[in-house]
């Protein structure tokens, strides 16, 4: 065993528990950790050629704590070095920790061998067999996420899979995260990428996993029921506020808008993923060119926020005590 240095000795001996460690802690013990490491393991380096590789396990706890806290790969070398708390989590020590380039080939082996959609699967799975995710109906919505619209690159242009938007009287440019998000729990289920010009209507029919019975969406997927070839199938669809703004005052009206507040306080749900991506996790702007990259990094993320937004419900399901925070 690697004898204790003595910044990792003086961080044993504090009194004080942070934010970081207490996410971190809460973390450790509802990550699926045996599920996602069969998924990598096949796909890992083994040793006797070359230079020892780092436990599989490190490198996946290196590889979250990157999307949890949005580092680069530069970025999260350097707070391994620095950061107690992080190679705690990751079970490293100062005399082994992965450079920047073995996090990158890490990230690499995860996105060429297509295993984020895996992750992201078990990730589901587990929370199904908790009861966790029932997916009796289904919530579908949309958020876009910034891409550097530069063009003072090396290649002299902007991403060509990325494109502008315009959303009420601003322009955006970047791609699109859809999601489809069960009606009970509001965990995602389904996730798509598509450049941010793409209508919402336009992915419907991915977002629906053909097991619900009920879908709510908000008014940009009015005629989606035309496009979906499903029968037996109750859509709640939000009416277009100009459509009730020029009904004239009477009990119709009110009638109308008590139906579509109920329908939208389900719909909410569905803006917790994105909260947590974009709020917790700092996820406001794309890391990588291409879509298909960023679709791997997405997919981590809402596996994490789905673990993130149950963490209470799988800690006490564990019958371990929750991480004083001090």
């Amino acid at each position: 065993m690697d004898q204790m240095s003595f910044g990792d000795a003086e961080y044993a001996a504090k009194k004080k528990t942070t934010r970081r460690e207490v996410f971190l802690a809460e973390m450790d013990k509802v990550v699926p950790w045996a599920p996602l490491l069969k998924v990598i393991e096949p796909f890992y380096p083994v040793a006797g050629r070359g230079r020892r590789p780092y436990p599989v396990q490190a490198m996946l706890r290196v590889h979250l704590m990157q999307n949890w806290f949005g580092l680069s790969d530069p970025a999260m070398e350097e707070a391994l070095y620095e950061i107690s708390s992080m190679r705690k989590f990751a079970r490293l020590t100062l005399q082994a920790i992965p450079d920047e380039t073995t996090i990158l080939n890490f990230r690499r082996l995860i996105e060429t061998n297509d295993l984020a959609p895996m992750i992201f699967d078990r990730v589901n799975a587990l929370l199904t067999r908790k009861g966790l995710m029932l997916k009796r109906g289904s919530i579908v919505d949309a958020t876009i996420i910034a891409a550097p619209s530069s063009t003072k690159n090396a290649d002299g242009e902007r991403d060509p899979e990325m494109h502008q938007t315009k959303k009420g009287n601003q322009w955006y440019f970047g791609m699109k995260a859809h999601i489809g998000v069960d009606t009970d729990s509001g965990l995602v289920h389904t996730v798509v990428t598509t450049p941010a010009n793409e209508a919402d209507i336009e992915v419907i029919d991915e977002l629906l996993h053909g097991r619900e019975t009920v879908v709510h969406a908000d008014a940009g997927y009015t005629g989606a029921d035309k496009r979906v070839a499903r029968k037996k199938l109750t859509w709640k669809i939000a009416a277009r506020r100009g459509k009730l703004n020029a009904m004239p005052d009477g009990k119709e009206k009110t009638r109308l808008q008590a139906i579509e507040k109920a329908k939208a306080r389900v719909r909410a749900r569905v803006e917790h993923p994105f909260r947590v991506i974009k709020r917790q996790f700092g996820y406001t702007k794309v890391r990588f060119r291409g879509l298909a990259k960023n679709l791997v990094q997405v997919l981590t993320l809402f596996a994490l926020s789905n673990l993130w937004m149950v963490r209470k419900q799988l800690l006490g399901s564990t019958g371990k005590l929750r991480p004083k925070y001090a």
